[in-house]
């Protein structure tokens, strides 16, 4: 393992993307059987093989998956250390926050204040983007940790290699603009919503994710929406437009926002759509200070609420 260098590991990442080794090799302006040679003694180095070798080029193997995912995270993590090298002068360092909007936009301001007002002049880079694409730059190091909604799922294929703190619990709910009749009820089933023009999160997403499984607890198929938005805040807005009914992660979301204020109103379902616990993740191994000035703010902020 010691004869592994950087270089190594872009030629990983190269194989990778290019999917053979005669791509890698002009990717890179080397000759194809150096590049072979160059493959082969990495995978000397580690014991065991990367890729498959088919006649439709490279797969990386369930081992060569671990290597590659760290591959990319060393080189993240080199690039990020020339960063804070170059920026020494004026700040201690970068935190790399990765969190879904709804998060961004309702709990974070807060956190963010602390860290940039922290005594040890911290830079503060926020990523605001669905909970896979979040937790892919995690596992890449291309974010040091991310707040988000709990992924029970999405972290059972990552056991070991990430890390999650609990921090507090959300309660979603369905909302309607303030005049729509179903306001004004004291109970609505899902068999009732299911008739309803829908204003959802996107396929794929936690909050699209929940609501399915609310219609299929209740035994009847999920409504097509008619509009779909990877932003709360804009769904939100859709709602209060009268474009259909919709969901939301925390009715904080809506007190928070004089635009939206009085626009849109809860519906009282029964059964109520499932709380979800929001965490601080971050990769697993030995303690990075960046994630625990991270840490410390949030615990600073989620104290001070309580």
């Amino acid at each position: 393992m010691a004869k592994l260098r950087f270089r190594h590991l872009r030629m990983l990442q190269t194989l990778q993307a290019t999917g053979s080794l005669r791509a890698a090799s002009q990717a890179l302006n080397l000759t194809q059987p150096a590049m072979s040679k160059a493959l082969a003694e990495i995978e000397s180095a580690f014991g065991f093989a990367l890729f498959l070798r088919t006649a439709r080029g490279l797969t990386p193997t369930v081992q060569g998956e671990v290597v590659l995912r760290g591959a990319a995270m060393l080189l993240q993590e080199l690039s990020h250390l020339r960063t804070d090298a170059l920026t020494a002068d004026r700040y201690a360092a970068k935190i790399r926050i990765g969190a879904p909007p709804f998060v961004a936009q309702t709990y974070l301001c807060g956190v963010v204040e602390k860290l940039v007002n922290h005594e040890a002049a911290l830079r503060v880079q926020l990523l605001e983007d669905r909970v896979p694409a979040l937790l892919h730059a995690l596992q890449h190091g291309e974010i040091d940790a991310l707040i988000t909604t709990f992924p029970l799922q999405m972290l059972e294929s990552s056991a070991g290699a990430l890390e999650c703190i609990k921090l507090f619990e959300v309660q979603f709910a369905v909302v309607a603009p303030a005049k729509h009749p179903l306001v004004r009820s004291r109970s609505v089933d899902w068999n009732r919503l299911s008739q309803e023009r829908w204003v959802m999160p996107a396929e794929g997403s936690m909050g699209r994710k929940l609501l399915e499984d609310c219609f299929t607890h209740a035994g009847i198929p999920a409504p097509l929406p008619v509009v779909e938005s990877t932003n709360p805040t804009t769904g939100i807005q859709f709602v209060a437009a009268g474009l259909g009914i919709g969901i939301v992660p925390d009715m904080t979301l809506l007190r928070r926002s004089p635009v939206l204020a009085g626009s849109v109103k809860q519906i009282r379902v029964q059964p109520a759509p499932p709380s979800s616990v929001v965490a601080l993740i971050f990769r697993a191994g030995a303690p990075h200070p960046r994630v625990a000035l991270l840490q410390d703010a949030l615990v600073q902020i989620f104290q001070q609420d309580t």
